[in-house]
């Protein structure tokens, strides 16, 4: 690992702590108690949202179509759920086949949450598919029902023929940002994990430009490409052959969302390790770090799914560090957190407890091995659990629940239910601020060539210090 990213790891955890220390009050006031937030409530009072929520899901509001369409987020305090509320006809749908062609498909339309900025903004998209009505048909005989998200689990669906439609939001002003498709096609289904990240001049505060990435490796080829939209261009561009940090020759399976820290965006395989980036940089340079000890698998082989292990496992940043947690799959159900050492080479263990011996839903302990929802950004010894039907606030360092809530999980996978669980920072401008629009990044006009990380967290220090 390169010495200026030592140095912008330790940077970023040192420069975060008036920034935790304004959100923890936040959270310390807010309410306890579920509310749909309006623009013109978020703007009187906006200390009386609590300083992060957990988001389950998206929702349709039914209401007319209007010239400049808003969100609202249906708010509640972790480890209750909150919900972001979108208006009809967002997007337009797409076609189905002309009459008299004799095919009869029925069109799945979904919204799901794909990434969270680390500051407050959202990234969501919608995803439009066709499937034919035998399919659903023979689904919906079998029992099936639609998921939160009001997608199906169907045999068949072809990826490749899903339209995506991608939204920058602000979930407490309710403002939203389409970004243009991508090389002018909405068939980017594979580019679905996507991350956001922002960025300020003043190094704390308001954004004032914003990255949104996608990496992905060529195959065999030893080197990566990336796709990413700029706020300050309002464009997408593509970046190839990003040589490869990975030390094996092994494909990195990301199925996990991106998150966002230290000015990079971090990519995880829960196998294995987690790939970053910085999407601001006309050169980004990837580094490679990989889990705990213990904690690398070999490489997964075909009846393996990658996607079962983000069930038990999450990377998330907490208190300005980047997290790892993990649970064991036996009886007493280990839960272990794990922090990035501030030279980004190596984890070091901060908290483990046997959830087996503290967590009780109705008079009984878990059955089946208890899931990851999301890590508390606000305090790192706090974590969310499933168990059962409930999710449990777990607080590891006192070896106690703190709260619980019931969990609304419909048909829809395990997996599916976890994944699409995001945490959200709320700090107290969010209300008053505004998603960064092309052409106005002050911090990025001139070279960007001559900022690297260590000279953009190196600036936040010496501003926090003045």
């Amino acid at each position: 690992m390169q010495l200026p990213l030592r140095r912008a790891l330790s940077a970023a955890a040192s420069a975060s702590a008036p920034v935790r220390r304004a959100l923890s009050a936040a959270a310390a006031a807010a309410a306890p108690v579920r509310r749909a937030l309006s623009t013109a409530a978020a703007d009187a009072d906006a200390s009386r949202h609590p300083g992060w929520v957990m988001i389950h899901s998206i929702h349709h509001a039914t209401e007319a179509r209007t010239p400049s369409p808003r969100a609202s987020l249906l708010l509640a305090e972790p480890p209750c759920s909150s919900y972001l509320l979108l208006p009809d006809h967002l997007v337009d749908r797409r076609p189905g086949p002309k009459p008299g062609t004799g095919i009869d498909v029925v069109g799945l339309l979904s919204a799901v949450i794909y990434a969270t900025s680390g500051d407050g903004l959202l990234l969501f998209a919608y995803v439009d598919s066709h499937a034919p009505l035998s399919v659903v048909s023979k689904a919906f005989a079998a029992g099936a029902t639609p998921t939160r998200e009001g997608e199906l689990d169907l045999d068949g669906l072809n990826p490749q023929d899903q339209d995506l439609t991608r939204f920058v939001c602000n979930p407490i002003t309710g403002e939203l940002f389409r970004l243009p498709d991508i090389d002018g096609t909405k068939k980017t289904f594979f580019w679905r994990h996507t991350g956001l990240l922002t960025r300020s001049a003043a190094g704390h505060g308001p954004p004032d430009s914003y990255a949104v990435a996608m990496l992905r490796e060529h195959s065999n080829s030893g080197t990566f490409h990336m796709w990413r939209f700029l706020s300050r261009t309002g464009k997408w561009d593509k970046i190839d052959g990003l040589p490869s940090p990975l030390p094996l020759v092994r494909r990195l399976d990301i199925d996990t969302e991106a998150v966002a820290f230290a000015g990079r965006l971090w990519w995880v395989d829960l196998t294995w390790g987690v790939i970053s980036a910085d999407p601001f940089s006309d050169r980004p340079e990837l580094h490679f770090v990989e889990l705990p000890r213990g904690s690398v698998w070999p490489m997964p082989s075909e009846d393996l799914l990658v996607e079962v292990q983000s069930i038990h496992r999450r990377v998330g940043v907490s208190e300005g560090r980047l997290r790892y947690v993990e649970v064991s799959d036996k009886d007493p159900f280990v839960l272990s957190s794990f922090a990035l050492d501030d030279d980004g080479g190596s984890w070091t263990l901060e908290h483990r407890v046997a959830l087996g011996r503290i967590c009780e839903v109705k008079g009984g302990g878990p059955e089946d091995t208890p899931r990851i929802a999301v890590i508390d950004p606000l305090n790192s010894s706090v974590i969310c659990v499933i168990v059962g039907k409930h999710v449990l606030s777990v607080d590891m360092e006192m070896g106690k629940v703190l709260g619980s809530s019931p969990i609304e999980e419909g048909e829809g996978s395990p997996w599916f239910i976890t994944s699409i669980l995001k945490s959200c920072v709320l700090p107290p401008w969010l209300a008053s601020s505004k998603i960064p629009a092309a052409g106005t990044s002050a911090s990025n006009k001139g070279d960007a060539k001559s900022k690297t990380l260590s000279d953009i967290l190196v600036r936040v220090d010496r501003d926090k210090k003045n």
